[in-house]
């Protein structure tokens, strides 16, 4: 197997166990999760739990837990795990009862055994335990098992499912070093196993989209074990409807290959359906979403089935970086050029942004707004100054005041300039502030067109947005004082105004280039900064 499908496998059995097995419920939760350092508390025993009231009619003692321990453990956290999950059930079976294996046992095994077979993959293979499992599923040979037998194999799958939730969803790649600054999930491996067997839900560690992004590396993984797509002659010219060229039935086949065109046609004639999955395609590698094939199209189209694995790959590992999203937030990915608006998490408003060039990179973190700020002073940046403004200042005494700038001090040797409020403003007519030592800001512009063109790396590192009025809107709806009238008036009046929020909004800016939408589409952005390529660097070498 090739060595960059290593970190695919490892989200895969817990993934496909959820999604086949049926879950009995079971009374109680655990008192305490695993953190991520070795220093994990011991829970106390439960004692209430007995053979009337347990999810298993199965116990073993302790020693039992403590010998297996010696005996097949390295790893302190691990064994501070065994230890607060058993002591948690007063050392009750988590997989078999009286009957044998439980559903929970079985759904999971069958699953495990599907994604390797699937994947190739045996970076996790247990081999003693999957002689027992062999035993207990295959041949019907439960009872016919010695009881140590039993507990071995008993205490061997809880291990296994532990080593599993650290190699799935610990991570692989310290964020900090890849310029990620957003606070990451914490694992609870105790609260997931407790969760999975009562039936409950909570605790699992991944999200609605990291599940459909993850569908997405099986679906490419399987085009490109069938030889993937051959790559599409380039050409000057472009297509549209109408036109008849040899070239038009290899995108038609290269699209069909990823679902992207359903209908059997293999014609040469550039179709009105046809170009409508162009357009549609074109959308989802952030192009113009129109029916004209160009290069740039053909480009995308021919980026092979393996990098685009690597490409998922890569943003499957920062998804598990992220943390629980609240209900509502406001997000801002940077390759995607794009800021959604999030309420009780479905998007109630969507932007097109503009981010940082590639000599100002726009900083992933995360934040909260707290203000806004109509006709805004720009406060210009130091570098900006030096780089910028002295040049022109030392060209033309005009240049301040052409420029709606002003002095208003001097540090370091240096001017302390700003840019006062009006339609010339670099801020627009409002801005809005979640306070952080990176001074990263949302902010209007009056540089609007921009916003028309594919790539939008064009600012020093705050983002620009389409719409700040709308998200002004937005913003202030439960500040009735602030109607739409007062609000225009407050960005046109010249005289720069606060407002505090009355509820605090968190915000997230993101480095997302493959992620899967609402309507269950792929997405594919460009690397803008070169993060994918060195977090790449790190898992796939």
């Amino acid at each position: 197997m090739p060595p960059y499908l290593c970190p695919m496998v490892k989200h895969t059995i817990l993934i496909q166990f959820l999604s086949l097995i049926i879950l009995v419920a079971a009374p109680g939760t655990l008192a305490s999760c695993a953190n991520e350092n070795n220093a994990i508390p011991i829970i106390p025993r439960d004692k209430t739990i007995t053979i009337a009231n347990s999810y298993s009619d199965l116990f073993m003692d302790s020693t039992a837990l403590e010998t297996f321990i010696q005996q097949e453990t390295d790893s302190d956290t691990l064994a501070s795990q065994l230890r607060n999950f058993y002591n948690a059930r007063n050392y009750s079976f988590a997989w078999f009862d009286e009957n044998g294996p439980t559903l929970q046992a079985q759904g999971f095994w069958h699953a495990h055994e599907k994604a390797i077979m699937h994947t190739g993959d045996s970076s996790i293979y247990d081999a003693q335990l999957h002689k027992q499992m062999a035993m207990l599923l295959g041949d019907d040979s439960t009872y016919s098992l010695s009881r140590d037998t039993l507990i071995i194999t008993e205490l061997r799958l809880t291990k296994h499912f532990f080593n599993y939730v650290q190699n799935a969803y610990g991570s692989e790649v310290d964020p900090e070093a890849v310029q990620w600054h957003i606070p990451r999930r914490k694992l609870q491996p105790l609260a997931m196993l407790d969760s999975l067997l009562s039936g409950s839900g909570k605790g699992l560690p991944f999200t609605k989209e990291f599940q459909l992004l993850q569908k997405e590396v099986f679906r490419y993984r399987s085009i490109q074990q069938t030889g993937g797509w051959q790559a599409i002659e380039n050409s000057k010219k472009k297509f549209k409807p109408g036109d008849d060229n040899r070239i038009i039935t290899a995108i038609k086949k290269r699209l069909q290959i990823t679902d992207n065109y359903p209908a059997a046609d293999s014609s040469s004639v550039y179709t009105n359906s046809f170009a409508k999955s162009v357009a549609l395609t074109k959308a989802r590698f952030g192009l113009t979403a129109d029916g004209i094939i160009d290069n740039k199209f053909i480009e995308k189209l021919n980026v092979p089935a393996e990098d685009r694995i690597k490409q998922i790959l890569i943003n499957l590992e920062r998804m598990k970086w992220m943390p629980a999203a609240p209900a509502d937030y406001l997000s801002a990915n940077i390759p995607e050029y794009r800021l959604h608006v999030v309420e009780n998490h479905k998007e109630v408003l969507g932007m097109n942004i503009v981010v940082g060039k590639a000599a100002n990179r726009s900083v992933i973190f995360s934040d909260e707004l707290k203000f806004i700020v109509f006709s805004p002073y720009w406060n210009i940046p130091r570098s900006i100054v030096r780089n910028e403004i002295l040049p022109g200042m030392n060209r033309s005494s005009r240049y301040l005041a052409r420029k709606n700038m002003e002095v208003t001090g001097y540090s370091g040797g240096l001017p302390i300039v700003r840019q006062k409020p009006g339609g010339a403003n670099a801020l627009g007519k409002v801005k809005f502030i979640f306070p952080n030592h990176y001074n990263i800001y949302f902010h209007d512009t009056p540089s609007k067109t921009l916003f028309n063109r594919q790539d939008r790396a064009f600012s020093h590192g705050c983002i620009r947005l389409q719409q700040p009025f709308d998200l002004a809107v937005y913003l202030l709806r439960n500040q009735t004082e602030w109607t739409n009238e007062k609000i225009k008036a407050a960005m046109n009046s010249g005289k720069e105004k606060w407002v505090t929020l009355n509820k605090i909004v968190p915000v997230f800016i993101t480095y997302f280039t493959a992620w899967v939408d609402k309507e269950g589409a792929l997405h594919f952005a460009d690397d803008i900064y070169g993060h994918d390529k060195e977090l790449g660097k790190q898992l796939f070498q």
